[in-house]
């Protein structure tokens, strides 16, 4: 690990990120070795100044990350935290076990969480308050010797500050005049609103002079707002996870912290060139971790810049930033225009533009486009989630005739059950294609799944292109106002080609026959996307 001090952003104000540590703590979170390796080479690729690691000594998965990030990682930005806690009460933190594995950790920085509410002294640490005191400024002071940059972190010092303020001021005096760099102030409960934070925050400052810190839980949903309000008050040094990951409802969100204080407080806090990376290493990490990125997430969402009322399409039509409060690229995003029974010609004529058609100079074309969506969408249809089917639909109209590959004469499916639990799927399709009558066959793990396979057994010889074609995503909606067996289904599949992912949509008043549509969709979509020019 390449010691990055000489190297690192203006130490003026610090981004530390905690997602190895304390993000690791949400509910269905459980990285490997090798997956914190691979997301600290993301945070330090996005330019944060600070990666807490974890807790060397403490548990065997983070001892073995420091031992290979010394080895593994070479930071350009960054630089790596070790996380621990005071010396225990009534020995000496030269000869504490915790401390001395923070420091065989090699990083170069640590973060002590100390105790500042009173109660969690007496009751959970069951030691006095003079004690918590001296253990605060032994280990400090111990670290500090050892060459170690140090940073406080103090639990529940909100909560403990409303409780009894002098001795949470005193906490941080203590941590401050032993040599901590940063006294990090922690809504641990995440019951704080930014009004409060913002004032126990100038109170602190006022009080001691300290260089402070915010951590901050989302339990109200302010932990982004309670973060920019700390440093409205002066704090300097902002702790996030990236996307919130975090123990209950998760931490303060590290991307709309810094897009925030980049584009909205005109703080530097990133390298330049960096805050362009920030959808890619949010979706990045969202990957490592095995969580489906939240699609409405803040600046790096994938519906974050999507635009669906007409209204609102005229107007972007017009400039983009009257229903935008950035330019998407600027955090490395897109704008999307989403078509639906709500679209109006703006609507068609931008996504239409996105897709490579140009409709603004066709108003009838475009108003039956309008028209065309608007009745597909009253039996069910959804083009938000399907723009392959939404394409189709608009060369369809602009050519005056669907873009069709063969023609259906019939398909069925055959699904048995055998006397073990023994289950057995078979589709046959018949068609036409390029004037050859095809009857193909073919056996999957479902009904569809089979229709999938009988189709490309009977199109893949005369279109080859298939061949890279494979569905990757199938879901299944059963529509509201109808009920039971009776009801309509609508169906979405993902396809890819290996190179690009694209999804399609069918309805029908059976699960199989909806599937069918969407197959039929996605196989024209895959071959007008390939070149491959439709029948006449």
């Amino acid at each position: 690990m390449t010691d990055a001090s000489t190297r690192r952003p203006d130490d003026a104000f610090h981004v530390f990120d905690t997602t190895l540590r304390d993000g690791a703590q949400r509910e269905g979170i459980n990285l490997t070795v090798a997956d914190k390796l691979t997301i600290a080479r993301h945070l330090d690729d996005f330019g944060v100044g600070f990666i807490e690691g974890g807790w060397p000594g403490a548990n065997p998965r983070d001892t073995e990350f420091f031992a290979r990030a010394r080895a593994e990682l070479d930071f350009k930005h960054a630089q790596l935290v070790a996380f621990g806690a005071t010396r225990r009460a009534g020995t000496r933190a030269a000869d504490d076990p915790q401390l001395a594995a923070l420091v065989d950790s090699g990083a170069p920085v640590v973060t002590l969480v100390a105790k500042s509410h009173d109660r969690h002294v007496e009751l959970a640490l069951r030691t006095t308050l003079a004690e918590n005191l001296e253990m605060v400024r032994d280990s400090v002071a111990f670290l500090r010797e050892q060459g170690r940059r140090v940073f406080i972190d103090c639990e529940h010092f909100f909560d403990g500050y409303r409780a009894n303020p002098e001795y949470a001021l005193a906490v941080v005096r203590t941590a401050h005049e032993a040599g901590a760099d940063v006294v990090v102030l922690c809504d641990t409960n995440g019951g704080m609103l930014p009004g409060g934070v913002r004032e126990i925050v100038a109170e602190v400052l006022a009080a001691t002079g300290a260089r402070l810190g915010i951590h901050a839980q989302d339990d109200t949903g302010c932990a982004v707002a309670n973060t920019l309000a700390a440093v409205d008050a002066g704090a300097t040094h902002v702790q996030c996870t990236a996307n919130g990951y975090g123990e209950r409802v998760g931490n303060a969100n590290l991307f709309p912290v810094v897009g925030a204080l980049e584009i909205k407080c005109g703080r530097g806090v990133l390298p330049p060139g960096k805050l362009a990376e920030m959808t890619r290493i949010s979706h990045a990490i969202a990957e490592v971790v095995n969580l489906t990125p939240s699609t409405h997430q803040p600046y790096v969402g994938f519906s974050a810049f999507a635009h669906k009322a007409g209204l609102h399409a005229s107007a972007i039509k017009v400039d983009p930033d009257l229903y935008q409060h950035i330019d998407p690229e600027l955090v490395g995003n897109t704008m999307r225009m989403l078509v639906s029974d709500m679209a109006g010609r703006a609507s068609i004529e931008l996504k239409g533009r996105e897709l490579g058609y140009d409709l603004s100079t066709d108003r009838d074309l475009a108003g039956r486009v309008v028209a065309r969506v608007k009745e597909q969408e009253l039996l069910g249809y959804t083009y938000e989630a399907a723009d392959a089917s939404f394409e189709l639909l608009l060369h369809g109209e602009v050519h005056g005739r669907p873009a069709a590959y063969f023609t259906l004469e019939s398909w069925r499916t055959i699904s048995e059950q055998g006397p073990a639990g023994t289950a057995g799927n078979e589709a046959t399709v018949k068609l036409w294609a390029k004037g050859e009558r095809m009857i193909a066959t073919g056996e999957g793990n479902g009904p569809v799944d089979a229709l999938d396979r009988a189709l490309r057994t009977a199109l893949e010889r005369i279109y080859p292109q298939l061949a890279k074609l494979e569905l990757s995503d199938y879901k299944v909606r059963i529509l509201e106002g109808q009920h039971g067996t009776g009801s309509k289904t609508r169906v979405l599949i993902e396809s890819t080609d290996g190179s690009s992912t694209w999804s399609t949509v069918g309805v029908a008043d059976n699960v199989i026959a909806a599937s069918w549509l969407a197959l039929q969709d996605a196989y024209a979509y895959g071959l007008l996307k390939a070149g491959v020019r439709p029948q006449d």
